[in-house]
């Protein structure tokens, strides 16, 4: 089999006897069930609860596939808790599977796929194969010491649910932790785990920013432009900051400019930064948001992700990131087009008109990334 480092192949084991076949079973079905708290964010409780046939599929239009399992809500319901499904991915649709398989050849209870378990004492055993020979052989990347809990892995999975635009509501939902009346409490209540909550995910989204405005910088001075409307403007500050760092090592030629110097003067930049599916919004001046004039509210300090029309908005860049997004927009709107009848005329030039935009921004966007930006970029 190939190795997880991509280091040519070895064979998938070694000879075992009866207890090392045993033991094998016992770290895969460990593996299937850090996956399965790790990308759903499950409870303990809820994974006890996982029973043999749980999981099921259901299909939504031309290819597209929604994996299901089902266990027990246990906390704060009544005594033999309440039935309840997650919708989770097909990575762990299929991990709930295999485990399904392995707890046969294991001591869990009949028909209960983890059955009851003590969370610490088995991923310190996983975490021993993988670091021990029998992982390195197979090429596995080495897991860092530290103590991992299921409350730090749900945490986690909050945390980046919680990044995405609408993404707090979203976490409360999969995480199934608050109902509608809680959640309104948590956020007028100042303090406590909602506010802490809060606060770690604005500093981890500051870091973030920041690192991206790094990025694209760094990207600037190799000749990588960016493109969209915004892009002479955020260009300018880039050329500002250069000139900056250059001024910096003439006036003190035996000092160098640290990376943390680089940061302080992206700081102001990155705390203005918005994240969209298709775009990064330079939120710098309220007044010039497209999305906060086609709603009618310009006084609003945050821009409206959901009405966003970067090809239009003068704060949008574009950048080599978001190139698949409008590329894949291309291929849909050529593909629907080409779908429609005859009649549909109205219908397919509005499509026409969304399909030459999505065009250009990818033209743009390609132009710019071979350090051509210019003009064009100017007009997605």
């Amino acid at each position: 089999m190939p190795r997880a480092d991509g280091a040519g192949t070895a064979p998938w084991t070694l000879p075992l006897d009866d207890r090392d076949v045993r033991s094998l079973t016992g770290y895969a079905h460990t593996a299937c069930l850090l996956l399965t708290a790790a990308l759903t964010g499950m409870r303990a409780s809820e994974l006890m609860e996982l029973r043999h046939g749980c999981r099921s599929t259901s299909r939504h239009g031309d290819g597209m596939t929604r994996y299901r399992v089902k266990s027990k809500l246990i906390k704060g319901q009544p005594l033999g808790g309440t039935d309840e499904e997650w919708v989770v991915i097909e990575a762990v649709h299929n991990a709930v599977g295999l485990a399904e398989q392995l707890s046969r050849f294991l001591s869990t209870p009949e028909n209960m796929i983890f059955g009851p378990f003590y969370f610490e004492n088995r991923y310190t055993w996983f975490r021993d194969w993988v670091n021990g020979p029998a992982g390195q052989r197979l090429g596995l990347a080495p897991v860092p010491d530290g103590p991992v809990t299921l409350r730090m892995l749900r945490r986690t999975l909050a945390h980046e649910l919680a990044y995405r635009p609408g993404g707090l509501l979203a976490a409360k939902i999969a995480l199934k932790h608050v109902s509608v009346a809680t959640t309104e409490g948590y956020a007028a209540r100042p303090g406590g785990a909602q506010g802490k909550l809060l606060a770690e995910i604005a500093e981890d989204e500051a870091d973030r920013n920041l690192q991206i405005v790094l990025t694209e910088f760094r990207n600037y001075q190799n000749g990588i432009m960016p493109a969209g409307p915004g892009a002479r403007e955020l260009t300018e500050f880039f050329d500002a900051v250069d000139a900056d760092l250059a001024s910096h090592e003439t006036t003190a030629p035996r000092v160098v400019a640290s990376d943390q110097h680089v940061l302080n003067l992206l700081s102001k930049r990155a705390r203005v930064l918005h994240l969209a599916a298709a775009n990064y919004c330079w939120f710098t001046d309220p007044s010039r948001a497209l999305c906060l004039k086609m709603a009618g509210t310009p006084a609003a300090d945050k821009p409206l992700a959901g009405m966003c029309d970067s090809a239009r908005c003068p704060q949008a860049t574009h950048h080599p990131y978001h190139r698949p997004v409008w590329a894949d927009a291309v291929a849909s709107t050529t593909a629907f087009i080409g779908s429609l009848g005859r009649t549909r005329t109205a219908e397919r030039a509005r499509l026409q008109t969304e399909l030459d935009r999505a065009q250009r921004v990818v033209a743009s966007i390609d132009a710019a990334a071979a350090g051509k930006a210019g003009d064009h970029a100017d007009q997605c």
